[in-house]
């Protein structure tokens, strides 16, 4: 089966980032066990890690890569049922290159893999998925004539230890609301808030693991996906609600009026938290976050550093500054005592440990990081992204108070407001992401350009 893996399908489900595509049409058990035997031979591994979620589909694909990678002579750990963030604990806490199979937040038919080196090193295209890539397209590898072992180790207790010595909670109880998404949050939440106790009360939402996702989808950053974990914090009248989405890697909050909570805002308190345990540190943040993010770091002392889109960015420059934290409008927390990988849950433990510590409710406690109004992403489909981008280029550089740059799409921006305007890496979309100093401003601003962006229809 392996033999028949067709080149042209493999260099389509090879992203920028990771494999993803839908089963088993695209991705399947054949295509996992050629990549697990290019892994190896890619990033020279003598020993692996390899999790997976709750699709239907991921046992068998994280079996057949781990089939894989053993003939080419590696040894392979099994963590089983695991978030992205817990194999990222492992591949740092082993000290070895891992596997996730996951497809994320994307909708049930969808898998994939996410791969890093050794301590949750990330993998592009431009660090070695490139070749693994072109390896898969190639068939299938001649093996190794000494296999490796594959075991199976639990690192879920070890992960939930971690993360509370990273960011222990203290102080009053809280009632906490979590919404799962019926994705892997149901399989770590448990063990991570058994450890707190009669600190918190947990309030459960969509815990049972089912990749078909019969609640809504786990896309947080959807607003209609937060709007059950919104109604059950005010008819619980907790103190926080937590939203993860399908490999918990990511976290969105909605405080206790059912409010959602901006990823910036939580950069904003994270940033804050890790500046006071390391005053002067550097703190990255992406050209989407709000302009308070790097405001509120340069009043801490600290020092705020621009990035483009993207978690090989972040984790790039995190490397290249000494960077104690990163922060993506997408709901990405990047930590630097978290091998610089990004975890959700660690975010989660960072607002409740700061919620824990104050009288004030969570709305009280984050608006002093509130500061702009900002659109939330706007996709727009256009013919020619690159000429629109030129377009409105020309038409706001050079007005009075305004500045422009290039670093990642346009970026134009003034005292009172800023714009940002993307070209999506696969489709032919236009993404834009627009604040104001109140709601006004930013209604204006969106609305100008977008029907700029738009004339052309």
């Amino acid at each position: 089966m392996a033999d028949t893996l067709d080149p042209q399908n493999v260099r389509a489900v090879f992203k920028a980032y990771d494999v993803r595509g839908t089963v088993p049409d695209q991705v399947d058990e054949a295509l996992a066990r050629v990549t697990g035997a290019a892994f190896v031979r890619v990033t020279g591994a003598g020993r692996i890690v390899v999790g997976h979620d709750m699709r239907p589909s991921s046992p068998g694909m994280a079996g057949a890569f781990a089939a894989g990678a053993s003939a080419e002579g590696a040894d392979v750990v099994m963590i089983g049922l695991a978030s992205t963030d817990q194999l990222y604990f492992a591949s740092g806490h082993l000290g070895v290159p891992g596997a996730m199979f996951t497809a994320s937040h994307n909708p049930a038919q969808y898998n994939g893999i996410k791969m890093c080196r050794s301590l949750a090193q990330p993998i592009g295209m431009e660090t070695g998925l490139a070749e693994i890539r072109d390896l898969v397209a190639g068939g299938p590898p001649p093996g190794a004539r000494e296999p490796g072992d594959i075991s199976h180790h639990d690192v879920l207790e070890a992960y939930a230890a971690h993360l509370l010595e990273l960011a222990p909670v203290a102080g009053r109880r809280l009632k906490v609301v979590v919404d799962a998404g019926n994705g892997m949050a149901g399989h770590t939440a448990p063990a991570v808030f058994e450890r707190l106790g009669d600190q918190v009360e947990l309030v459960p939402m969509y815990f049972e693991l089912d990749g078909t996702f019969p609640h809504h989808e786990a896309n947080p950053i959807e607003p209609a996906n937060l709007r059950d974990l919104q109604a059950r914090v005010v008819a619980e009248g907790a103190d926080i609600g937590l939203a993860f989405d399908g490999d918990a890697d990511r976290c969105f909050l909605v405080d206790e009026r059912g409010g959602l909570v901006s990823p910036s805002t939580l950069t904003a308190l994270i940033a804050t938290r890790e500046l006071a345990k390391e005053p002067g540190a550097t703190v990255i943040h992406n050209l989407i976050t709000s302009r308070a993010v790097p405001e509120i770091v340069t009043e801490l002392g600290g020092t705020p550093v621009r990035t483009r889109v993207g978690h090989s960015f972040i984790k790039a420059t995190m490397a290249e500054t000494g960077a104690i934290f990163g922060g993506e409008h997408s709901g990405h927390f990047y930590f630097r005592d978290f091998w610089r990988a990004d975890s959700g849950m660690l975010a989660a433990l960072h607002a409740l440990a700061a919620l824990a510590e104050t009288d004030q409710p969570l709305s009280g406690l984050l608006a002093e990081f509130e500061r702009y109004v900002l659109s939330g992403e706007i996709n727009s489909e256009v013919a020619d992204p690159a000429a629109v981008i030129d377009a409105l280029e020309a038409e706001y550089a050079g007005a009075d108070g305004v500045t422009t740059d290039r670093l990642d799409g346009l970026t134009v921006s003034h005292p009172d407001w800023t714009f940002n305007v993307r070209p999506s890496n696969t489709e032919p979309l236009l993404r834009l992401n627009a604040e104001g100093r109140d709601q006004e401003t930013m209604e204006r601003v969106r609305d100008d350009v977008l029907a700029r962006i738009r004339s052309d229809r």
